[in-house]
């Protein structure tokens, strides 16, 4: 059995900007949906979505029949909330709302193996082949092809980005510009100038610190968002685009007279 290698990482390291797909409706189907798309990789949620640990073990699986990577967002918390999703073969796992650098060192003990981290080791799921891959060759995958990506997300946490950017052992910093203009008192107005400003920031401090960089959305002009240094872009997510098309199909429908035709039937005498 091979291990399946990162296709973020493959496209990062060949200088490609890879595209993601945000998923909050839990059917494996429209996992596969995804990949069909040419993706590199789907986003799936254990924050705000209620998903359960095997459906979500189903969605990995039909990410990996179309070569798509799956980042699954972690509930925020425990060790197991942490590896469960990397024992069912995700890709990466995204940590919401971390704030400090001390948080950042603890989350990359949890889930890398030595000589980055403490995590346990177990192998007998599909991560380490159920206990077919030599043992070196799954820890040195679990801390290579494996992504830790973290939110920044507040002013606290903004006011300590070197500081965690600094952390070795994670690959990513994710700026979440909703909830920061949420708690700067500018919710949704991404464009704000103390917005701009934080994005940029953690842009300079990831670059600063060889970290990659995820945005959650075109939250500005691609060009300008490649020259900060942004790598990873998520184009948006599944009820959007669906909610965007049932909307203008009735729409569509109900802009047409409704003009009933001509009755052919006639009643028999």
């Amino acid at each position: 059995m091979k291990l399946r290698p990162s296709r973020l990482l493959r496209e990062l390291n060949a200088g490609k900007n890879p595209a993601t797909l945000k998923l909050n409706l839990n059917d494996p189907r429209i996992t596969e949906m995804a990949g069909l798309s040419g993706a590199s990789a789907v986003w799936l949620c254990n924050e705000h979505v209620p998903n359960d640990w095997i459906n979500l073990e189903n969605q990995v699986r039909a990410a990996k029949l179309h070569d798509l990577d799956s980042i699954v967002r972690v509930s925020k918390g425990s060790y197991s909330d942490y590896v469960k999703p990397f024992e069912m073969d995700a890709t990466a796992i995204m940590v919401p709302h971390v704030t400090t650098a001390d948080e950042a060192r603890k989350i990359v003990e949890m889930t890398r193996f030595m000589p980055l981290g403490r995590r346990p080791m177990d192998g007998g799921n599909i991560d380490g082949g159920f206990c077919q891959i030599p043992i070196g060759d799954y820890l040195k995958h679990g801390n290579t092809e494996r992504l830790l990506i973290f939110q920044i997300e507040s002013p606290d946490a903004l006011a300590n980005v070197e500081e965690i950017a600094a952390v070795p052992g994670f690959d990513v910093l994710l700026f979440g510009p909703g909830d920061f203009s949420h708690l700067i008192g500018k919710a949704g107005q991404l464009g704000d100038a103390a917005v701009v400003a934080a994005r940029k920031r953690v842009a300079a401090a990831a670059q600063q610190h060889g970290k990659f960089l995820m945005t959650p959305g075109l939250i500005a002009p691609r060009a300008e968002l490649e020259a900060e240094g942004w790598r990873i872009f998520n184009l948006g997510a599944d009820v959007v685009s669906l909610g965007a098309a049932f909307n203008k199909m009735v729409a569509d429908y109900r802009a047409v007279s409704a003009v009933a035709p001509a009755s052919t039937y006639q009643a028999k005498p």
